[in-house]
């Protein structure tokens, strides 16, 4: 027998406690894949609390002290520390740069011995500046690919100042004064407020990312609605959970979220890493399809990259 939407509307789990129709009508607001758990914690909470009846006002303190018990955690996890030689120090959050670059078709129009100078300058700045500085450097080409930028450079760094000494530097150069920043995402990495149910063992510290493994990157940026953020904590996390579990079916694609929240337009950066751009596909079309998707504001444009050596990058544009 089929299930239709009404029926998942009105659905409510068996009881274990006696609740008021109020009590009961404020759990139809809730997802009802997630009503459940919901449903569960605040039976839990009337009971470690000894009440027996639940109405409007233990909904409420029940939700509040879930809320209250994220919050805390949240807190914890934000001031955690390490020992280092016996000093206890903040762990580090790392600035994130995803910066897309055209040429100026009048480069091309330079003679010969000009160009190549220019690309031998170029790529040796950016050698020696991945080599030299404490800036994670990795190269993407999208030639051929997108018709408004040709290369991406993404930069992480402990210091935001180390962009704008790496880039000063680079317009000083003959091809540098050539490339025009089409666009450019700063983010910074944050620890993740959500569980991942379905993997516990599955490590989501985003306070430090390790990337440049996979061949492909696919990027873009993240805005989720204002209605998004009223939800509380506890809901947005069984909305999250089908969100992991539809992640967690296409393990070849490793997302790498930034936190873009006041230092620049957009919410979120998120970057997927992968050797099978069909598995990101494939990704994507199944997020389409989850509860979490009702939120979404923005997710464009998207950017395909194809990873390069820094030299390979500059020859990729044909000059």
């Amino acid at each position: 027998m089929s299930v239709n939407d009404k029926e998942l509307e009105d659905f409510m789990p068996a009881l274990e406690l006696n609740w008021t129709d109020g009590a009961v009508e404020r759990m139809k607001n809730v997802p009802f894949f997630v009503r459940k758990s919901v449903v569960r914690g605040i039976e839990q909470f009337a009971k470690d609390m000894g009440i027996e009846e639940v109405d409007d006002a233990v909904v409420s303190r029940a939700r509040q002290e879930r809320e209250g018990a994220a919050i805390a955690k949240a807190r914890a996890e934000k001031t955690q520390t390490s020992t280092d030689n016996g000093e206890n120090k903040e762990v580090k959050r790392q600035y994130v740069n995803f910066a897309f670059y055209k040429l100026d078709p009048a480069f091309r129009r330079l003679p010969k011995e000009e160009r190549e100078e220019a690309k031998r300058e170029f790529t040796d700045f950016l050698e020696e500046w991945d080599a030299n500085s404490k800036m994670i450097l990795l190269s993407y080409s999208m030639v051929g690919i997108r018709s408004d930028c040709d290369i991406m450079l993404w930069r992480i760094s402990y210091e935001l100042e180390e962009f704008q000494r790496m880039t000063t530097r680079m317009l000083l150069t003959k091809l540098g004064s050539y490339l025009n920043v089409t666009l450019s995402y700063l983010s910074m990495t944050k620890r993740s407020m959500y569980q991942d149910m379905f993997n516990p063992e599955h490590e989501e510290d985003r306070t430090h990312i390790i990337p440049g493994k996979a061949k492909y990157l696919f990027i873009y940026p993240f805005v989720k609605s204002r209605e998004w953020y009223l939800l509380t904590q506890f809901t947005r996390q069984g909305i999250m959970d089908e969100h992991i579990f539809v992640g967690n079916k296409f393990p070849s694609v490793k997302l790498n979220t930034t936190y873009s929240f006041g230092i620049d337009d957009q919410e979120f950066v998120v970057a997927f890493e992968t050797d099978y751009p069909q598995d990101f596909v494939d990704l994507v079309m199944e997020l389409r399809e989850t509860e979490g998707s009702r939120y979404v504001v923005e997710d464009t444009p998207i950017f395909t990259c194809v990873a390069m050596s820094l030299e390979d990058a500059i020859n990729s544009l044909g000059i």
